[in-house]
């Protein structure tokens, strides 16, 4: 009976070779939607880079506090934006794309996905303006446990803007909003 195994483990070798060699992601595919990881990412290197000075208020509830910095870490800043991406290649099919004089829209025809909406315009190949819209429900028996509403929206080089409403059961609603402008 061994000599079984043993012939049966070398027919086998070369198929699972050629299936371990196989690299499943070494092709580069182009995102369907704008990538808008990519385009944060290469955003938050630029300012990073060009340092410049934001007068950030934030506000929680009605407790506010507004500052002039430099930001240290702007992926951090714009991480909310780039989370927002949609080209994962399960949502292929989850987005309706209208465009119209430089404005894209995305809208999700699921509305249980996080990111319902991204408007993005353009003016040729540069970004003026994106606005995204999250929503995220969780509930239990049909009773909300937590509800999250986040409006997003970017200027390149002049104001961004989150205004996130949620409420938990536990802790009931807050209200979150965050406005950087630039050189100011």
């Amino acid at each position: 009976m061994y000599w079984y195994k043993k012939y049966l483990f070398l027919g086998l070798l070369p198929g699972l070779l050629a299936i371990v060699s196989c690299k499943s992601g070494s092709t580069t595919s182009t995102p369907k939607f704008f990538d808008l990881k990519a385009y944060f990412k290469s955003e938050a290197a630029r300012l990073a880079k060009s340092n410049p000075l934001v007068t950030k208020k934030a506000i929680h509830n009605r407790d506010s506090e507004t500052l002039k910095v430099h930001i240290q870490n702007w992926d951090n800043e714009l991480s909310l934006f780039a989370d927002a991406d949609i080209n994962k290649p399960a949502w292929t099919s989850s987005y309706a794309v209208s465009e119209t004089e430089g404005i894209t829209t995305y809208r999700a025809l699921d509305t249980s996905l996080k990111t319902q909406s991204i408007i993005i315009k353009k003016q040729g190949d540069k970004v003026k303006l994106i606005l995204i819209y999250n929503h995220t429900k969780a509930t239990i028996f049909g009773k909300v446990l937590n509800e999250t509403h986040e409006n997003l929206g970017y200027v390149p080089d002049s104001i961004y803007n989150i205004a996130k409403r949620q409420y938990t059961r536990t802790l009931g609603f807050n209200n979150y909003y965050v406005r950087g402008l630039f050189g100011q």
